[in-house]
């Protein structure tokens, strides 16, 4: 009971619920993404208004964030358009504002846009392939985005990372290959650093927000980043089309859950 209390956990069944989610959250962020389809409802189950739950989630995912871009640092090279310079501005600006809106954001609001923003991340998820394919035919057929379009769209994906974050990963590809980017290491480079930073500055205004439970984040920081060492190694194994799909029908349960709460 002691440690209970010490970690603000109303049981060890909880404990156990929060572990699981945050290790096999972290395994799907180091192959494929998704995790935060498992974080925040399991967060939400166990008492955490989701605001609240919203951030911590995001707090307890950023050290596998920052371990990718690290992985890829030799291969990041900025969009057509943008600087390596200007990305880390705009993703910091766009993370911070899209964390400022979610500071003000009631409860009950939340409440309500989550199951909407579920399904848009699942959609994501689900049609990830054949956007990229879109996006690197559309550019293919014209020219690349001038620097303010190439702006305003980093900006975008920025804020809507620093809001929410589900399904982060494809709109960043997605953009890349619209501004006319080829190389996949150089976009899987950019998508973990433009992840990272807007994660950390979103992580900062939460914290000084006051709507992170640091106990909570702390516990799943630790199983997310074991997940992201050790579960990715099992999660490789499982065919590409298996574990989409997969996570495509963990984010329409988690988005019907929150709509029957609703």
């Amino acid at each position: 009971m002691d440690i209970l209390e010490t970690l603000g956990i109303a049981s060890w069944a909880h404990i156990a619920l929060l572990l699981a989610a945050a290790f096999v959250a972290g395994a799907l962020n180091a192959v494929a993404g998704g995790g935060s389809f498992l974080t925040l409802p399991a967060l939400v189950f166990v008492g955490i208004p989701p605001v609240t739950a919203n951030a911590t989630g995001t707090v307890a995912l950023l050290p596998g964030y920052a371990a990718s871009a690290w992985g890829f640092k030799e291969d990041m090279a900025p969009p057509p358009g943008l600087t390596l310079g200007k990305s880390i501005a705009l993703s910091l600006i766009g993370g911070a504002a899209g964390a400022a809106l979610l500071l003000f954001t009631p409860n009950d609001t939340f409440r309500k846009v989550v199951p909407w923003l579920l399904l848009g991340a699942t959609a994501l998820f689900a049609f990830g392939p054949q956007i990229r394919v879109w996006a690197t035919r559309k550019t293919a057929a014209g020219t690349p985005a001038s620097t303010s379009k190439a702006a305003l769209g980093m900006l975008a994906v920025a804020f809507y990372g620093g809001y929410f974050n589900g399904g982060l990963g494809i709109l960043c590809l997605a953009l890349f290959s619209l501004l006319g980017q080829t190389q996949l290491n150089a976009m899987n480079g950019m998508k973990n650093l433009v992840s990272a930073l807007l994660t950390a500055i979103a992580v900062a205004i939460y914290a000084a927000g006051g709507i992170v439970e640091w106990k909570h984040a702390l516990l799943m920081m630790v199983a997310a980043t074991l997940g992201g060492y050790g579960g990715a190694r099992i999660a490789r194994k499982i065919p590409a089309n298996v574990l989409r799909w997969g996570i495509v029908l963990t984010g329409l349960v988690m988005a019907v859950l929150f709509f029957m709460k609703g």
